[in-house]
Formats: C-alpha cells, structure tokens, sequence
C-alpha cells in the first residue's frame, strides 16, 4: 500500500549502472509513493562524507540520454499508475573551457516549486553500515530541500540495492540552442515524456512544440477520444515547467504536418523516432526550399508496450491508449440504489443494438427503446390520440393503426413540424421506460440498460446512472448503413448528419465502446466494462 501522494527519488549511482538496477529501485519507489514520483539524476552525489552536499550542474551525456529511455521504459512496465516525471534543472551544456562534472556556479539558487509538492524523498543511495543510516537521511533532507520545495513534513527512505560495475563512458551529447517536436500529446505516457525529456536534454535555450489540431486528427484511430487542445498543452507546460523551467516554451497549434519548423530560421535540431524519420527529412527539404539551413535529426528509440493487445500497435501509443479506455468508466459517479441503469445510445449504423445484446446476455435487463417507440403509437394509448389531434386522421391505415411512413413526410426537412412530434413521443416513451425500470427494481435486478438512439437528445439522462456511448468513424457508418438498409451514400450521409457526432456524444459520455473491429474484440470491450461495472456496484 503506497504511503505518500508525491515522491522526489534522488539517484546517485554512476549512470552507465543505473539501467541495470533501474527496475528494483522503481519498483521499491511504486510501493511507498502513489500518485507522481520526480526523478532527480545526480550521479556521484556523496551523501555519507560528514559534509553538506550542494546541488551542483551535471553535463548532457550519451549515458543520460540512454537512461531516460530505459527509466521510462521500465516504469511503464512496473509502476504503470505513477506519473514518472525525470527532472534536468540541473542537467547544463558547458564550454569546452568548462567540461567538468561539477562546476561552482548552482543550478537551485532557490529551491524549485513543483506542480506537486514532494511528501517523501528517496533515494539508491548504498549504505557501507546500519550506523550510517541517519547521517545519510539527514544529509538526503537538507539537500533535497535545497533544490525543491517539499511538504513541510518530509519524509525520507533509503533504497540501496546492489550496483553492478561497468566501464564508464561519459561521450559528450551534442546540445542546441533551439530544439523542436511535434505531436498530438494525448494522454502524456512514458513515449511522450521520454521525447520530451530528451529534448529537453538537447535544447540549452528554446523549446518549440507543435501541437496537431483540427484536420491533423482526422486520420486517428477513436479521434473523438482524443483530449481538447487547451487540456493537451496545459498537461504539457507543467510537465516542463518541471522538468527544465529554464527552457523558453513555446507551444503553437499544428495545422499541416510542418507548422513553424520550415519557416522558423533559428531552429537547429528536431527531434524525431524512426516511425517519424521521414517527416523530419521531408521538414528539412521544405526548409531547403525556403532558403533555410537544414535541421539536425536526432533519432530517439521506441518505447516497447509490454502491455499490448493483438489489436493494438508494439510501441506505446496514445492510439493503444484510447482503445483501452472502451469499456471503462471516463467519469466517477456515485453509486444510487439498484438496479444500476445505463443509457447505451449511438449514432445510426455504430453497432449499438449488438452491444445491447450482449448485455443482456449478461445479465442486464434491456429496455429497447426503439420498441417503447412501437407502444406509443398503439391505438387506444394516450400518444396515440395526441399524434392524431396533431397531424390529422389521414395518417392512419385502413385498420385504423398510424402509419408511420405517411406521418414521416409531413415531419421530413421540417423541423418544427419534427418537434411537435418527439414533444409528444419522447415523454410517452421515457414514461414507458421508466415503468420498466420499475419492474426490474421489483424483481431484484442489478443493471438494466436503455437502449436508446435519442438518449442525449431526448435528455433521457435524468434516468440512467451512467452513459455509454458507441461510436465508429463516419465513413464506416455510411457503409454499414448502406448495406444494411439499401440506401444511397447520400441519404445515410443525411441520416448521419441529422444526429448527433461522436464527438459531441462521447462529451456526455462515462463509458465508450466501439464496434470498428473484429466482433471478438468488441466482445472483450464489452466483458470488460460489465466486469468494471460490477465492481463498482
């Protein structure tokens, strides 16, 4: 059971050794800290000679660079619910006439404040006795407190495992004044954050991002998952105002996939992964067209995904992640007396009703709305008598039952005309649905699921607890839509267009599921938000 909300890990062992032990010591780090651990490289800090320790500047090496991908490599796989933050402040690029480790000047003039005030600090320091264990602690307080602001009751814990010996090679690593990256930024996981880290690394004095926005995310997988841009570039101005506050930031919204790189004459280095190789050359030709030097392609590893499904990509993806919020619960609610309900809703053709089955195969009692709609229409009921005083009595059939393709044309292309109709059916239909809820509450049932196309629009949320959401890409709806119903690409267009986007419904959404896949995998989407939802019930 972790202990504190937020940890600083001071790690001193030289750098060519900590790839090796670097998963012991996250691993002991993931048991006492619960929520954000910050990672301060000092390798060679003496924390045991009698004397203060003074936060001092560490050079830009290859072995650092190496380490960040290895440590947010290894923390994705063993302390995946800990936002790993690695800390440069005092991480600086020297003259040649100034190559030494460590140098006079101090890179904490004042401590720095974190977004999230450390609560504990600990570290890999390796104790030669017992006695030493209090001079160390001590030391470790007084010097951690000199570089951060930490809670007023910090607390410390000594990690000290085994170091394995190696040769030391500390090759410099080649620094630039403006360094810069693009990306959508989804959902900052451990590739994001070793990206930019180690542009961090590499900038001494600007960091320019591009943001994809707008057209840039038409062509991403479950796109309507994807974070607002203001959320995207808030998250990452406080991942790096942590990490390297001295770095000038800019953040700029990316349109095309070139933005201010090919225009931007001061720009030295982009950095790049070798998925996006490519892009960085083709930037560099555009720059070459515009008269401007070309740019130094620094070539970052992949991050592995240890995690990955057969559905999803080998490297950790923001794609990977979004398809693993399916099925999960994306707003906390409180849990009201059973039967739990769910509003399942969708547009035309997102596989919805096969969804409902499932289910109820489940174990869920469905309440099909489109068949409560039926009801509504039944001569006799009290929807049934309303519809005629509004439309007339041309629009019923010989047997005297409302035939609803003639009452669909004197709706269609009116919108006013279309209200008066849903202000009359959908209250008959929430009341028909209600009283089904009713009864499952009468004959002990634990979930129900109302299966509703107009859910949202209806405002039918007043009577579900939760909201799920399914959704497929537009051009896979048309041809589901087409094929399904024998319609033109035009009119499953309109029908698409006359509802509401997946954007706008995953908005209102708890959970999301979509059907784009093999249906086994929709099958596991589904099994996995009914098992989560009984947890919470």
């Amino acid at each position: 059971m972790a202990m504190f909300s937020t940890g600083v890990l001071v790690l001193t062992a030289p750098l060519h050794t900590l790839p090796l032990r670097i998963v012991p010591v996250l691993s002991s780090a993931a048991q006492l800290v619960e929520r954000t651990l910050y990672v301060h490289l000092h390798p060679g800090l003496n924390l045991g000679s009698g004397t203060q320790p003074r936060p001092v500047f560490i050079p830009p090496v290859v072995d650092l660079s190496t380490l960040i991908t290895r440590l947010y490599n290894n923390a994705a796989n063993v302390c995946g619910h800990l936002d790993v933050r690695v800390l440069l402040t005092n991480v600086r690029a020297h003259s040649a006439a100034n190559s030494e480790t460590t140098v006079p000047n101090c890179p904490f003039p004042t401590p720095q404040l974190l977004s999230q005030s450390p609560e504990v600090v600990l570290t890999d320091f390796p104790l030669q006795d017992v006695g030493q264990s209090h001079q160390v602690t001590q030391c470790l307080l007084k010097y951690t407190g000199h570089c951060y602001v930490c809670s007023p009751k910090l607390h410390s814990v000594l990690l000290h495992p085994q170091l394995m010996k190696k040769r030391q090679n500390q090759e410099p690593l080649e620094t630039y004044n403006d360094v810069v990256v693009g990306g959508t930024f989804d959902r900052l996981h451990g590739a994001h954050k070793t990206l930019l880290n180690i542009s961090c690394l590499l900038a001494n004095r600007r960091f320019l991002i591009g943001v994809c926005d707008q057209a840039m995310l038409k062509r991403k997988v479950l796109k309507d998952l994807i974070e607002p841009y203001s959320q995207r570039v808030q998250r990452l101005q406080e991942f790096l105002q942590d990490t390297k506050p001295s770095l000038q930031l800019e953040i700029v919204p990316l349109h095309d996939p070139f933005g201010e790189s090919i225009v931007d004459p001061l720009l030295q280095c982009i950095v790049v992964s070798e998925e996006t190789r490519k892009g960085g050359e083709a930037v560099n030709k555009k720059r070459i067209e515009n008269g401007l030097p070309v740019l130094v392609l620094h070539e970052i590893q992949l991050l592995k995904d240890a995690h990955r499904t057969e559905t999803e990509e080998e490297k950790i993806s923001s794609s990977s992640l979004r398809s693993r919020l399916l099925g999960t619960l994306l707003d906390t609610s409180h849990l009201p007396p059973l039967p739990y309900v769910i509003g399942l809703t969708g547009g035309s053709g997102s596989g919805k009703s096969s969804i409902a089955r499932q289910l109820e195969a489940l174990g869920a009692v469905r309440v099909d709305c489109d068949k409560l709609g039926h009801e509504v229409y039944q001569p006799g009921t009290a929807g049934y008598h309303r519809v005629l005083e509004e439309f007339g009595s041309d629009i019923l059939s010989e047997d005297k039952t409302i035939n609803r393709r003639a009452l669909g044309r004197k709706v269609f292309g009116n919108q006013e005309r279309l209200k008066a109709l849903t202000d009359i059916v959908w209250p008959e239909i929430a009341l028909l649905a209600k009283n089904r809820i009713s009864k499952a509450r009468e004959e002990g049932k634990q979930v129900c699921v109302v299966d509703a196309a107009v859910l949202l629009e209806a405002g039918w949320t007043d009577m579900v607890h939760e909201v799920w959401v399914t959704i497929i890409p537009e051009e896979e709806a048309v041809l589901r839509i087409t094929e399904r119903d024998s319609v033109t690409t035009e009119d499953a267009l309109r029908r698409l267009q006359s509802q509401w986007s997946n954007a706008k419904q995953v908005e209102h959404a708890n959970v999301v599921l979509s059907t784009l896949w093999e249906p086994e995998v929709t099958r596991k989407q589904v099994l996995k938000a009914w098992n989560l939802l009984q947890k919470r019930i």
